[in-house]
């Protein structure tokens, strides 16, 4: 999205990622944002004409019953496409095989789609393709089923790789159901930022299930996702790539990692059932609230060197979290930096339970170790490994201590 504008949620993002030590220049940038938080509220409260413009676009994102009175109805036939060219709002409905919405409209140009009893299979191309436009929204009412058979084709030098694919921002949002599957790449592809303020999503997908480079952003909403690879990704260079959650359902079955960002991981909320290789995985991760179950074949949650834009960090101030990590060389939280824990209630099952290459803080909260609570974090094992309780780790703000734990023997609980 080329044009300057914030919205509630961009701005939490962007504090989010601040505090979470994912800027060079973070004073300044914390002025910036601070001001523009201020304004917003001043747009609420005052009806700031300056500011009428982020407010608006926070609204269009969360309008999951937008107005139709003039929409266009688009109704889907086979082996055939329907352009969009301008501007406004599109519904799009029925049954057909082979059939695409493309939107090539003016970069300046928002475009809504609601999609209200559609059922569309196509053999290798995606159902909504929004090739040119500054931002598509894809609204749900009722129930739809959108699937892709087969590999994609590419379109000249764009690799379409999803069945709803956009270049553009991407906001979904709605009150219906949507039913994604593709047999052979991403549920979900944005090219840029993509947003998610309610609605039901079950998806099946070869690739990744949600896929974008820039950002990606959940208010609400009800996801079930079966994957062979990830079920949230973004990734775009080692500058860019952040997910935020503020709240959700998220029951996801991934053969690779169930969320995963280049830069910053921020959960704000939301309830989490995670099956997967790795749960959550990015350089920075924050967990603030939420309640996270994972259940992990190999780390539950990893914070690995992925951009140098972020310190290696997990830090954990709030939620209820439980995770269970497979057998042999695995870590219930791992971070290749440090690993902070200010509160929330942890609970871990595994060989090895915190794994800080760089030491580990422990400032308040609860955890529970293999069954027993402790009032510490156990210090990493020979080889970056600690065992279902080795001791000797940090007390409440203390730096990590040496290798003094054992193998096999939980830490002293409270």
């Amino acid at each position: 999205m080329k044009k300057f504008r914030v919205s509630g949620i961009v701005i939490i993002l962007a504090l989010a990622t601040l505090i979470s030590g994912c800027s060079n220049n973070w004073s300044d940038e914390v002025k910036t944002i601070t001001g523009l938080i201020n304004e917003n509220k001043d747009s609420e409260t005052n009806n700031s004409i300056a500011n009428q413009e982020s407010t608006s676009t926070d609204k269009s994102d969360k309008n999951n019953n937008p107005d139709l009175t003039d929409a266009t109805t688009i109704t889907a036939k086979d082996n055939s496409d329907y352009t969009i060219s301008s501007a406004g709002n599109y519904i799009l409905s029925g049954k057909a095989s082979n059939f695409t919405v493309k939107v090539e409209a003016d970069k300046e140009d928002e475009v809504q789609i609601t999609l209200n009893g559609a059922t569309i299979t196509n053999d290798n191309f995606p159902v909504i393709y929004v090739k040119t436009a500054d931002k598509c929204f894809v609204t749900t009412q009722g129930s739809n089923n959108l699937s892709v058979n087969n590999l994609f084709t590419t379109d000249g030098d764009i690799n379409t790789d999803a069945v709803i694919f956009s270049k553009a921002d991407l906001t979904l949002n709605g009150t219906g159901n949507l039913t994604i599957t593709s047999a052979a790449g991403n549920g979900i592809t944005c090219k840029d930022d993509m947003t998610i303020t309610e609605g039901s999503y079950n998806i099946t997908s070869a690739e990744d299930a949600i896929e974008a480079n820039d950002s990606i952003s959940v208010n609400q909403g009800t996801f079930v996702i079966t994957t062979n690879k990830d079920g949230f990704h973004c990734e775009n260079d080692s500058e860019d790539g952040s997910v935020y959650i503020k709240d959700g359902s998220f029951t996801i079955n991934a053969k690779d990692d169930g969320i995963q960002a280049t830069t910053t991981l921020v959960v704000d909320g939301g309830k989490f059932e995670i099956t997967a290789a790795e749960g959550m995985e990015a350089t920075n991760i924050k967990i603030n609230g939420g309640t996270i179950n994972i259940n992990a074949s190999d780390d539950g949650i990893n914070a690995a060197r992925k951009s140098s834009k972020c310190d290696v960090v997990i830090e954990i101030n709030g939620g209820e979290i439980t995770i269970v990590a497979g057998p042999g060389d695995t870590d219930c939280i791992d971070a290749n930096g440090t690993i902070i824990v200010n509160g929330g209630t942890i609970n871990l099952t595994g060989n090895s339970t915190f794994d800080a290459d760089q030491g580990s803080t422990y400032n308040g909260g609860t955890i529970i170790i293999n069954g027993t609570q402790v009032d510490s974090i156990p210090a990493s094992m020979m080889g970056g490994h600690g065992g279902p309780g080795g001791f000797g780790g940090n007390k409440r703000d203390k730096p990590q201590g040496g290798f003094n734990g054992d193998r096999g023997e939980p830490p002293v609980g409270r």
